[in-house]
């Protein structure tokens, strides 16, 4: 009797327990907009890794551990690039990626399905701070997107802290695809 119970209780905790996803870099895109001289400038940063555990049904198990390369920041512009890449901005010889790490995941009172709230901490040029902002899932196949958004203060993370003509804020944009492992 011990036994079936024991195995009740093993086949319910896999069952409820995150699945495993790894970002597709090639799929997904993490992009930022920042004013410069009151225009809106871009870019994009590339070779995201990490680790996403995901399941909808039990948000207490879901986790995100992903970074992206700083030294794969394009602008369109080779000048203002290895600018952003300088000590004066992100020093990414001394840290070479930005890390986002997930405290909590919920869902959000939004009456439609796939829409969740991220909590957690964002790491830039060794300064960590925390982080919330919606998202949205949609399943594709066995896999997820993620989408979602937030802003932040760039001197709050030691970038740039003299430049007078960049705003301070960035709006940086998520589209991570994630493939089940």
């Amino acid at each position: 009797m011990w036994k079936n119970i024991l195995a009740i209780m093993l086949f319910i905790s896999i069952n409820v327990s995150a699945q495993h996803y790894t970002p597709v870099d090639s799929e997904s895109k993490i992009h930022f907009v920042i004013k410069n001289f009151g225009i809106n400038t871009g870019g994009d940063l590339k070779d995201l890794k990490g680790e996403i555990y995901f399941n909808p049904e039990n948000l207490t198990q879901s986790k995100f551990n992903v970074t992206v390369a700083v030294s794969t920041i394009d602008t369109d512009n080779e000048i203002r690039d290895k600018s952003l890449k300088s000590n004066e901005y992100f020093d990414a010889s001394e840290f070479p990626v930005i890390r986002i790490v997930s405290s909590k995941i919920s869902k959000t009172n939004k009456t439609l399905g796939g829409y969740y709230y991220f909590n957690g901490n964002l790491t830039i040029k060794g300064v960590t701070k925390p982080v919330s902002f919606p998202f949205q899932v949609k399943k594709v196949n066995n896999n997820y997107l993620f989408t979602g958004g937030f802003e932040l203060d760039r001197t709050d993370f030691g970038l740039g802290e003299k430049n007078m003509v960049l705003s301070s804020k960035v709006v940086v944009s998520l589209s991570v695809s994630a493939n089940k492992k």
